[in-house]
C-alpha cells in the first residue's frame, strides 16, 4: 500500500509539472501572438537578403500566410520555456538523486538549454547567410527564386532542431564517460571515425552544398573534443570514488 502510495504521488506530481510546462509555454505563445509576423519576418531575414533583386517569398496554401507565422510563434514559445521546462524536469528527479549526482545533473542541464540556444544562434547567424547566398546564385537564368513560406518554415525548423540536437555532443559524451558506458581513452581512439561520422550526418542535415556540411561537421567535432576534455573530469572511476547518500 505504501508503494502504491508513493507511485499515486509521484503520478500527481508529474501530471502537475506537465500541466505548468504547458501552461508556460501557452502564456509565452499569447503574449508573442501580437508580434507573429514580425517574428516570422525576422525568421524569413537571411533568405531575403540573399534573394535577387524582386524576387520574393509566396504562399501557395491559402492558409499559410496565417498558419505559418503561428506555427513559428508557438514553436518559439516553446524554445524561451525550455529553461523553466528544465527546471521542472530538475525538480522531479532530484529527490531521487544521491549528492554527487545532483552536483553533475544540474548544470547539464543548465549547459544543454545553453547549447541547444547556441546552436540554433550558430545557424542562424552563420550557416543560413551563407547556405541560401550560394544556393540562389545557382538559379538557372530565367529562373525566379521564391520559396513558399511553409516549405521554409519546415526547412529552418528541421536545421535548427539538428544544430541544436548537435550542439549537445559534450553533454552526451559526459554521461556516457560518468555513467562508465565508455572512456575518454575510447573516445580518443574513435577520434577518425568522429571526423567521418561528422561529416557524413552534415551531408544529412544540411543544404546539399560543401559549405553548408563543413558549417555543421567542424562544431560538431570541435565539440566532440570538448566533451573529451570535460569527461576525463567526470569519468566512472572518478565518480567511483564518490559514493555518498542521498542529501535530504
Amino acid at each position: 500500500m505504501a508503494s502504491q502510495s508513493g507511485l499515486i504521488t509521484h503520478l500527481i506530481e508529474l501530471r502537475s509539472r506537465l500541466l505548468s510546462m504547458l501552461v508556460s509555454v501557452l502564456l509565452i505563445f499569447v503574449c508573442l501572438s501580437p508580434f507573429a509576423q514580425d517574428i516570422y519576418h525576422l525568421l524569413a531575414r537571411p533568405l531575403l537578403n540573399a534573394l535577387p533583386d524582386g524576387a520574393s517569398m509566396i504562399a501557395t496554401d491559402v492558409a499559410s500566410p496565417f498558419l505559418a507565422p503561428f506555427k513559428l510563434t508557438l514553436v518559439v514559445a516553446f524554445f524561451i520555456a525550455i529553461p523553466y521546462i528544465l527546471y521542472h524536469i530538475w525538480a522531479f528527479i532530484a529527490p531521487a538523486l544521491y549528492r554527487n549526482e545532483k552536483k553533475l545533473i544540474a548544470p547539464l542541464l543548465f549547459s544543454s538549454s545553453i547549447l541547444f540556444y547556441a546552436g540554433m544562434a550558430f545557424a542562424y547567424f552563420v550557416l543560413f547567410p551563407v547556405a541560401f547566398g550560394f544556393l540562389t546564385s545557382f538559379a538557372p537564368e530565367g529562373v525566379v527564386v521564391s520559396t513558399d513560406i511553409s516549405s521554409y518554415l519546415s526547412f529552418v525548423l528541421t536545421i535548427f532542431f539538428a544544430f541544436g540536437v548537435a550542439f549537445e555532443i559534450p553533454i552526451a559524451i559526459i554521461l556516457l564517460c560518468w555513467t562508465g558506458i565508455t572512456t575518454v581513452q575510447q573516445l580518443r581512439q574513435k577520434r577518425p571515425y568522429v571526423v567521418v561520422g561528422a561529416f557524413v550526418v552534415g551531408m544529412l542535415l544540411t543544404p546539399p552544398d560543401v559549405i553548408s556540411q563543413v558549417l555543421l561537421a567542424i562544431p560538431m567535432w570541435f565539440l566532440y573534443e570538448v566533451g573529451i576534455i570535460i569527461g576525463s573530469i567526470y569519468s566512472k572511476p572518478h565518480n567511483a570514488s564518490e559514493q555518498s547518500t542521498q542529501s535530504e
